[in-house]
């Protein structure tokens, strides 16, 4: 075996245990305080904090308090952020994307059956469909559509539609179920990277300078992290989505992954209400069921 291609396959090898270690961290970030600020107990009367809640782990409790104005001076040599999980979650992936599917994109990429297209035409389209979404979605989220939880919804699954739809028609299909994942993936590294992160450092500046802190970074912040949270389900599907065939070659494989995205954003909604202690059995068995007649639909009309 020649010492190049060896090489680049231990390389792809350690991008992908990284790419796999470092999104598990941070989608567990992502529920992890998601369900804390659902569970936190908001009745209480203080002026420095505004929810309180208890965990145990490892045979310790830990009390945990969400405060509403800046620690004492001295927390900064404790503080902890978590960004590195998803900036590394995204080098990883990009680099994966490079090495194994433009370094192949006459192969792993371009299917003629589907589009006659250069391989370089079809690495464009690929790059230009992650910088043209993220555009996309940070309009959506920065204009009064936002405002409309109803009408954001309905424009973004249109939108994850026509995207689906128009990159099936483009790429092999196996290239295109990745391209959606790494469109949703871009759009969750972005809102980390334009904007959780500068929002929270800049709340860290004012408090440093004794300044109260603007709760709007706050809101804009957890706005966007509550996205990426109801994008987790879809895009770890999507990643394991390669595996199988029926899926990926279907006919309809652009309808089948739109159709897994509202019924696991519907799961995830559950588990969210359920963090508010809030119930709602009916959706996660509405939401298996859905699957359930999806995958029955799937065997019934095969290709």
């Amino acid at each position: 075996m020649d010492i190049l291609p060896y090489s680049l396959k231990w390389l792809e090898l350690i991008l992908r245990w990284g790419h796999v270690l470092f999104a598990i961290l941070w989608v567990g970030n992502s529920f992890l305080f998601n369900y804390l600020d659902n569970k936190l107990n908001k009745n209480i009367s203080s002026n420095i904090a505004d929810g309180e809640g208890y965990l145990m782990h490892s045979g310790y409790f830990y009390k945990l308090t969400r405060l509403k104005k800046s620690p004492p001076v001295n927390y900064l040599k404790s503080l902890v952020i978590f960004k590195w999980q998803s900036y590394l979650t995204f080098i990883t992936g990009i680099l994966l994307l490079i090495i194994i599917y433009y370094y192949n994109s006459g192969i792993l990429m371009v299917d003629k059956r589907v589009m006659e297209i250069t391989p370089i035409n079809a690495i464009l389209i690929s790059i230009l469909s992650l910088v043209f979404s993220w555009i996309v979605y940070d309009f959506l989220c920065k204009s009064p559509i936002i405002k409309n939880n109803i009408l954001f919804i309905f424009v973004s699954i249109l939108l994850l539609f026509l995207a689906s739809f128009g990159l099936t028609k483009i790429f092999g299909p196996k290239f295109a179920f990745l391209s959606i994942g790494l469109i949703i993936g871009t759009n969750m590294f972005g809102n980390v990277f334009t904007v959780i992160i500068p929002n929270q450092m800049n709340i860290i500046n004012s408090s440093k300078n004794n300044k109260k802190f603007d709760m709007s970074l706050s809101l804009a912040a957890k706005q966007r992290s509550i996205h990426n949270n109801y994008s987790t389900f879809l895009v770890l599907f999507i990643m394991l989505s390669g595996h199988y065939s029926f899926i990926v070659y279907h006919k309809y494989n652009w309808l089948i992954l739109c159709l897994v995205a509202v019924i696991s954003a519907i799961a995830r909604h559950y588990f969210n209400l359920r963090g508010k202690n809030i119930h709602r059995l009916n959706i996660l068995i509405f939401s298996i069921l859905a699957l359930i007649t999806l995958a029955v639909l799937l065997f019934i009309f095969k290709n």
